[in-house]
Parts: structure tokens; C-alpha cells; sequence
């Protein structure tokens, strides 16, 4: 008489394994396979990188502005010290690019007709922080940074996008939550906490990002990005062309020797 069969049996450990996959474990995978998706190895080697369209600042709802945006971005060597910033950025207005604003790795200005001003301490400190949460800026600097936590929260659906959320905390217990597409594994949504320097209060800062587009050898970047400060809408770029590795050298990230330097103003 022939033995009954019965189908192999995994052993209970890889059975609650399999069950469920751990949080950090789950976190870290995720945030690997959004790099994958941006680009994997083209992504890190990014050097440069150039976003030209139409910006839109926003007060209390209502558009305060408008005007043709050009921002330059160039990422330096990854710096020991994870308060460092690892990369500088010029923002710059007018078809002309008349007017511009210049973040270095500790320094922040604003150039215009009149002259060189740096820029007020708490507007340098939003933008280290920014820079410091924003995925894209994690992704390309700070993976391999010590003390560095990727730990799934969940999986629902966000503006009719399946998502899978993670936080992601670094050794100072900054902690950014970033939404990524389920099956496209892209960034489509972060938010972060900070702390208002005089009041004290809390403030949301959300970044959303969508319209990706292939930049240059796989790599993928947001044609549209939105930003909202305490669930208002304060700043939105529409990418016209968005470049990568055009060779950006230092003039472009320094101040012109012949311009003439203007007092700091603190708001």
C-alpha cells in the first residue's frame, strides 16, 4: 500500500519569518528598493544637478508669487559628520537669473543688483534641516550614515496610491516619514517635524512629490514638487528639463569677488 502523501512542512521559524517580516528589516528594504527605483548606482553617482520651470510661492492659500526658477545643485564628498551638509544649491529667479539665493555647506546669501547679504540664521537653519530630511538628499548621502533606522510603519492609500510608509530616524533622533508607491517603490510624499525658534511650537513640513521622468541613464526626479507648511500650500516647481552631471564648478556656488557685501538683517 502506497504511503500517503503529504506536502513538506517549513520549519516554524522561517514559517513566522515569512509570516512577518520584521519592521526595521522591512523599513531598510524599502528604502533599498526606492533607491533602485530612482536610479541604483546612476543615482549615486549623481554629481550635479540642474531644475529648470516655473515656481509658485503661496501665503495663507493665495499665490504670492511667481517667477521662472533655475536651481543648481552639486553634492560634495559625503561629510564625517552627520550635522555637516554634504552638497550646496543656488536658487535662482528671473529670466536672468537676477536675483538668487546661495546655501553653502555652514553659509546662506542672497544676491541681487544691491549686493551680497547673508541670509538670516533661522532661514539657513530650514533649509540644513530640509536638506537634512529630504529623502532624495538621504538616498544619495546619508544611507551609510551610523545610527541610521529604517522602520515600516504601515501600508494604506494615500490621494488613490497604494503606499508602504517608513520612518526613517538618524543618531539625533531626527525623524522623517516618507511615503513610497507600492508598486512604482518612488518617493511620493515626507513629513517632518521642527520646532519654531521662538514659540516653540511644532511645525509640519510636507514635501510632495510626482510627474517623474528619466533624467538621464535611469535616473528618475519629480517634475512636480509641492510643499506644505502646517497643511498649507507654500511652494510648488513645475520642471520644465531637469539635468544631471553638466560639470558645475565652484563659480557657481561662490560669491563674485567684485560684488559688493551688505549687512545681515535677522527677521
Amino acid at each position: 500500500m502506497l504511503a500517503q502523501f503529504r506536502p513538506a512542512t517549513a520549519p516554524p521559524e522561517i514559517q513566522k519569518s515569512a509570516a512577518k517580516e520584521p519592521r526595521e528589516v522591512k523599513g531598510k528594504r524599502l528604502v533599498m528598493d526606492a533607491l533602485n527605483a530612482v536610479g541604483g548606482d546612476k543615482f549615486l553617482e549623481m554629481q550635479d544637478r540642474i531644475e529648470s520651470g516655473r515656481a509658485y510661492s503661496f501665503y495663507r492659500e493665495e499665490l504670492r508669487g511667481l517667477s521662472f526658477a533655475k536651481i543648481y545643485t552639486r553634492y560634495l564628498s559625503i561629510p564625517p559628520d552627520p550635522k555637516q551638509i554634504g552638497q550646496r544649491e543656488r536658487q535662482s529667479f528671473g529670466k536672468n537669473e537676477d536675483n538668487s539665493v546661495l546655501f553653502t555647506e555652514t553659509e546662506g546669501w542672497e544676491l541681487t543688483f544691491r549686493g551680497a547679504r547673508p541670509l538670516p540664521d533661522d532661514q539657513i537653519e530650514r533649509w540644513r534641516l530640509s536638506t537634512l530630511h529630504n529623502i532624495f538628499y538621504i538616498l544619495r548621502q546619508r544611507l551609510k550614515e551610523p545610527g541610521m533606522v529604517f522602520e515600516w510603519q504601515k501600508t494604506e492609500v494615500w490621494s488613490n496610491q497604494p503606499i508602504e510608509v517608513v520612518d526613517i530616524t538618524d543618531s539625533e533622533n531626527r525623524t522623517v516619514t516618507v511615503s513610497f508607491h507600492q508598486s512604482t517603490k518612488l518617493p511620493v510624499r515626507q513629513l517632518f517635524y521642527r520646532r519654531d525658534n521662538l514659540t516653540r511650537d511644532r511645525i509640519d513640513e510636507v514635501t510632495i512629490y510626482s510627474k517623474y521622468r528619466d533624467v538621464g541613464g535611469g535616473v528618475q526626479w519629480p517634475f512636480t514638487i509641492l510643499r506644505e507648511r502646517n497643511g498649507e500650500k507654500i511652494y510648488e516647481i513645475f520642471s520644465d528639463s531637469v539635468t544631471i552631471n553638466k560639470n558645475l564648478t565652484d563659480d557657481k556656488f561662490l560669491i563674485p569677488s567684485n560684488i559688493k557685501k551688505l549687512e545681515k538683517i535677522e527677521k
